[in-house]
C-alpha cells in the first residue's frame, strides 16, 4: 500500500472522529409513568441497592434525574391534577380526592390535542375515574376497573392490565404524535399478600418491581418511536413506614411523602442530576416547552434550564393536605419551603433546616421564630386554611372510603385539632385502611379506633364486615347499624346488613335492607342485582327479574347479575331467554374463566 492511500486512511480516519454526533431528532412525543405511592429512596438510580427497577435506572443514565422533587399533596387526585394543569391545589380546585377538578383551567392534555396530538390515558384506581375531571383533552381515557365478588366494583386494577390497554392503543397511535399517561397503582397499599409472613417493606419492593416490569413492557411496545419520545417518570406521593408516627399517607406533609423521584429522558434531555427544588406544577410547563406547544397558564417553571446546569430563578414550593380536615375535622395542613426551609402551618407551626435536615427531625420554629413568621406571610399567596368540601356522590365517596382515603366525618368550623395530636388515631386508621391487619388483629383494631372515637362510621362497617367473615352476623349488625346512623355515605353498610339476613335464609329482610341500599345509593347495579337475587331466592323470581334487568342496563358487563337472571328466567319455565342470557354470558367470559363451566351447565339444563 503506498504512502499516498495510507495517508489518505489517515486523514478519512481523523475526519470521521472530528464529525460531529448526528444530531439527536426532535421531540415529537411524550408518556408520562406515574407511579402511585413511589418513594424517590427505594429506586436505583437514587441509591437505593436492592431495588429492582432497571426500566427506571436506564433511564436515569442517560436522561436528568431531579433528586429533590416534590408533590404537591400527599394526595393522588390533588398531585395528578397538578401534573396535569400545572398549577397547585387552590388553582384547580382538587384539594382531595373526590373533588372534581375546575372544569375551565386549562389542561397538558388539552393543550397537546389542540395542537395535532393523539391523546391516551390509561389510569388503574378510582381517585383518578373521568367523574373528577381529568379525562379532559384525551381522547381515550381508560378508567374502567373490575368486578369482584360479589360484584361490587373494584377500586384498583393491576398495572399488567393497565400496561395492557395503554400497548393495544399505541399500536394504533405511535406512527402520529402522541401523548400518552400511564398510572399504575402498585406499589399503593396493600403491598402483595399481607398473610405471607414477609415485611411489609419487602412486599411493597416487590410492587415497585412489577410497576416497573409494566413500564417496560409499554417502552418496548412504542417501537421506531421511541428516540423521538419523551419518558418522563414520577410517584404521585410517597408512603410513610412509621416515620414521624406517620403510616401511609394522605394526613402529614413531611418529605417522607412529599419528595417524589422524578426522571425525564428522551431527545433534547441531557444526561444530568439536577439537585434543586423542583414541583410537580414544573412538568406541564416544562412539556409544553419541550414539545413545541403553547405554554399553559401554570404555576410551574420550564425545568429546561436546570437541566443544563442554569440555577432556576429563585422562589419557593408549596403543598398542602386538606384530608385532616376533610376527613376528620382536624386542621388541615399547608406547607411552604424557599430558601433551603420548610415552614408546615399548623395550630402549632413546624420549621426545618430541609437541607441540613432533610428527615424534619428538629422543629426550629420556636428559636427561628422570625423566620417561621417570614414564612407564613408567604402562604397569604395560596389563599387560606379553608376550602369547600366536595359534591362527590354517595357511591364515589363510599369506593374512596373502601380505598382508605376519606373517613365521611364532618369538618367543625372551630376549635380544630393539630394532626400532630391525633398521630396514633391516624396511624391505627391507617393500618386498618392498609389492608395490613386479618381477623382478630383487624378486629382488635377497629374496637381500639372505636374507644378513640365512637360515633366513627367507617370503623363501624369494618368491623361489621370482620364479624361477618368470622361468622358473628348478629354483632355485626349492629355495627352496621351504626354506620347507617352515623350517615356512612353508600350502600355498603346496608349491602352487609342484607348479607348477614341472606346467609340465614331470610329473604323478605334482605331485600329490605337493600331497599335501603338503593335510597342511599341510587343507580348502583350491585344493590339491583343483589335486590333480584334476594326476592328470586325467596321465592318471588318474578319480582326479581326487573331488578336484574336493570342492573344489566347500568353496567352490561355485570356476569353476575346475568348469571342470577338466568336463573330467574330458568326459574319462571322461560327456559329460551334463560338460554339466551347465558348463551351471551358464555360469549363474554374470557376462555379460561374459571365460571365456565357452572354456566355451561345452567345452559345444557334450560336448553
Amino acid at each position: 500500500m503506498n504512502r499516498l492511500l495510507i495517508l489518505s486512511l489517515v486523514i478519512l480516519t481523523n475526519a470521521c472522529r472530528a464529525a460531529p454526533p448526528a444530531p439527536q431528532p426532535d421531540a415529537r412525543n411524550l408518556i408520562v409513568f406515574t407511579i402511585d405511592t413511589l418513594r424517590a429512596d427505594r429506586v436505583g438510580a437514587y441509591g437505593y441497592q436492592p431495588a429492582r427497577t432497571p426500566g427506571m435506572d436506564a433511564l436515569a443514565s442517560t436522561g436528568s434525574v431531579f433528586t429533590r422533587a416534590f408533590a404537591v399533596a400527599p394526595i393522588t387526585l390533588t398531585s395528578h391534577a397538578s401534573m396535569m394543569t400545572g398549577r397547585y391545589p387552590p388553582g384547580h380546585g382538587a384539594r382531595h380526592n373526590g373533588i372534581r377538578v375546575d372544569p375551565t383551567v386549562p389542561t397538558l392534555a388539552g393543550a397537546l390535542a389542540g395542537a395535532g396530538f393523539a391523546t391516551g390515558a390509561f389510569v388503574a384506581a378510582f381517585p383518578l375515574d373521568r367523574r373528577f375531571g381529568l379525562d379532559r383533552g384525551f381522547g381515550v381515557y381508560g378508567d374502567r376497573m373490575p368486578r369482584g365478588a360479589p360484584g361490587h366494583a373494584v377500586n384498583e386494577r393491576s398495572a399488567q392490565s393497565v400496561a395492557d390497554e395503554a400497548i393495544a392503543w399505541l399500536a394504533q397511535h405511535r406512527s402520529s404524535r402522541f401523548f400518552l399517561w400511564v398510572h399504575f397503582f402498585e406499589p399503593h397499599a396493600p403491598y402483595g399478600d399481607p398473610r405471607d409472613g414477609r415485611s411489609a417493606g419487602a412486599r411493597y419492593d416487590d410492587e415497585v418491581a412489577e410497576a416497573d416490569r409494566q413500564m417496560r413492557r409499554v417502552l418496548d411496545a412504542v417501537g421506531e418511536a421511541r428516540p423521538s419520545t419523551i419518558v418522563a417518570v414520577t410517584g404521585d406521593h410517597g408512603e410513610a413506614f412509621g416515620e414521624h408516627g406517620e403510616i401511609a399517607h394522605s394526613i402529614f406533609v413531611y418529605d417522607t411523602t412529599l419528595r417524589v423521584p422524578l426522571i425525564l429522558a428522551g431527545p433534547s434531555i441531557p444526561a444530568a442530576r439536577v439537585d434543586e427544588p423542583v414541583s410537580h406544577v414544573d412538568l406541564a410547563p416544562t412539556f409544553a416547552a419541550l414539545l413545541g406547544v403553547r405554554s399553559l397558564d401554570a404555576d410551574g417553571v420550564d425545568l429546561r434550564p436546570a437541566m443544563s446546569g442554569v440555577r432556576l430563578p429563585t422562589r419557593e414550593l408549596y403543598a398542602e393536605s386538606f384530608a385532616p380536615l376533610l376527613d376528620f375535622g382536624w386542621s388541615p395542613l399547608r406547607a411552604i419551603r424557599a430558601d433551603g426551609w420548610k415552614l408546615i402551618e399548623a395550630p402549632r407551626a413546624e420549621l426545618y433546616a430541609v437541607v441540613q435536615d432533610p428527615a424534619e427531625q428538629h422543629d426550629r420554629a420556636t428559636e427561628e421564630a422570625a423566620r417561621a413568621a417570614a414564612l407564613r406571610d408567604r402562604l397569604v399567596r395560596y389563599g387560606t386554611a379553608a376550602v369547600a368540601r366536595g359534591t362527590a356522590d354517595p357511591e364515589a365517596r363510599a369506593r374512596l372510603q373502601a380505598l382508605g382515603y376519606t373517613s365521611g366525618a364532618a369538618a367543625p368550623s372551630t376549635g380544630r385539632a393539630d394532626p400532630k395530636d391525633r398521630r396514633e388515631l391516624a396511624a391505627q386508621l391507617a393500618r386498618v385502611t392498609s389492608g395490613e391487619l386479618h381477623g382478630k388483629a383487624l378486629e382488635t383494631a377497629l374496637r381500639d379506633i372505636l374507644r378513640l372515637d365512637p360515633a366513627n362510621p367507617q370503623a363501624h362497617v369494618r368491623l361489621g364486615y370482620a364479624l361477618q367473615e368470622a361468622g358473628r352476623c348478629p354483632e355485626a349488625i349492629r355495627h352496621f347499624q351504626r354506620a347507617v346512623d352515623g350517615r356512612l355515605p353508600g350502600a355498603d353498610a346496608h349491602l352487609g346488613i342484607a348479607a348477614c339476613h341472606a346467609l340465614s335464609h331470610r329473604f323478605d329482610a334482605a331485600a329490605a335492607a337493600l331497599r335501603d341500599a338503593d335510597r342511599a345509593e341510587p343507580g348502583n347495579p350491585v344493590v339491583a342485582a343483589n335486590l333480584g337475587l334476594m326476592l328470586s331466592d325467596g321465592g318471588r323470581p318474578a319480582e326479581g327479574v326487573p331488578h336484574l334487568r336493570r342492573a344489566l342496563e347500568i353496567d352490561p358487563s355485570f356476569d353476575q347479575a346475568r348469571f342470577y337472571l338466568a336463573i330467574a328466567l330458568a326459574r319462571l319455565g322461560q327456559r329460551a331467554e334463560a338460554a339466551q342470557e347465558a348463551a351471551e354470558l358464555l360469549r363474554r367470559l374470557p376462555p379460561d374463566a374459571p365460571q365456565r363451566t357452572e354456566v355451561q351447565r345452567l345452559l345444557e339444563n334450560v336448553r
